[in-house]
């Protein structure tokens, strides 16, 4: 396994980050135990969840995905690195909810409480909050920090001039700052690099992207003409919905058609392509990979160890620039 620094922090995590949001819906706990095993044991050791997991669920599944982390850490808890969010409504209450300071310390502590463990090393604000002042936000991040519950902090979700407005409210006030973001990325979604990677670049925060499979449209198995599978990302509970909105147009299954033959030229499985094209990018820290079965991960993985030849990742640029333009190239 490769590690790199998270973003200008003196952090060292591994280059790849599983992502645990199928756990307690789409995967039982059976087998997320079998899915973080398999990741632990080829050296996966950066894991990223959120209290509202798991992804499609309701208010009464919320922090299942936590707890199960939870019971997988005992012994191991310092032979990883944890990242969880805040943001999306953990009841009905209106305050649980956003990113105020009242929700961020009872959204820490309940974290805590599930994942069995009196830190986390990072926590991530899950989406931009209009109803609240950053600078309530960022004390709050301050404050946890302090108290020794938070390592370092990051936001996910943010437009490249939120972020930019939160590091300088930070600077201002001289208090914790954004170390990561957590922004959808991928061959099919690079609206991105227009101006959210050169603002990280610049200031020195860590990528960490999610979706790199396009919620497994880039794998190539799904067919337009035969519809969402069943037990996909594009039919799980209240996720669905979203999923297809993001992914399911027949632009984008034709563009997945025109990189199947670079795929197979390349003698690469389709799936470690994707996420190779993402790593090739520089301002990228670790990838988001997520699986519903453990053997889901071995062609993700091998991304690591089969860099992009630059003339393959030049064909692949050229082929999904219009991505970088948003809805315009559905």
């Amino acid at each position: 396994m490769q590690y790199t620094r998270l973003g200008r922090t003196g952090l060292q995590v591994s280059r790849l980050c599983l992502g645990t949001m199928t756990f307690g819906l789409q995967c039982n706990e059976q087998d997320s135990v079998q899915i973080l095993n398999r990741a632990f044991d080829a050296g996966v050791t950066f894991l990223d969840t959120a209290d509202a997991y798991p992804i499609g669920g309701t208010l009464e599944t919320i922090g299942r995905t936590e707890e199960i982390i939870g019971r997988w850490m005992q012994g191991r808890r310092h032979e990883v690195v944890l990242a969880t969010k805040c943001f999306a409504a953990t009841s009905r209450r209106r305050w649980d909810r956003g990113n105020s300071r009242k929700h961020i310390l009872d959204a820490v502590d309940a974290s805590l409480r599930r994942l069995q463990t009196d830190y986390v090393d990072l926590y991530q604000l899950h989406g931009y909050d209009p109803e609240t002042p950053i600078d309530e936000t960022l004390r709050a991040l301050e404050d946890v920090v302090r108290a020794g519950k938070v390592r370092y902090v990051g936001c996910s979700n943010f437009l490249a001039y939120q972020v930019a407005r939160a590091i300088g409210r930070s600077e201002a006030m001289n208090v914790v700052r954004f170390d990561s973001v957590q922004p959808r990325y991928n061959l099919l979604f690079r609206e991105i690099e227009r101006e959210l990677l050169p603002l990280c670049g610049e200031e020195g925060i860590g990528v960490i992207p999610y979706n790199p499979l396009a919620g497994g449209l880039l794998t190539g198995k799904h067919s337009r003409d035969a519809g969402p599978e069943e037990g996909s990302r594009f039919t799980l509970g209240t996720a669905g919905p979203r999923y297809q909105d993001r992914y399911w147009h027949e632009g984008m299954f034709e563009t997945v058609e025109q990189i199947r033959p670079l795929a197979a030229e390349a003698g690469l499985p389709m799936p470690q392509l994707a996420v190779a094209w993402v790593l090739a990018n520089p301002v990228i820290t670790a990838p988001i990979i997520g699986a519903s079965r453990p053997e889901q991960l071995e062609p993700v993985i091998a991304a690591l160890d089969a860099p992009l030849p630059a003339d393959l990742k030049q064909r692949l640029d050229e082929l999904t620039r219009p991505y970088r333009l948003g809805d315009s190239a559905r």
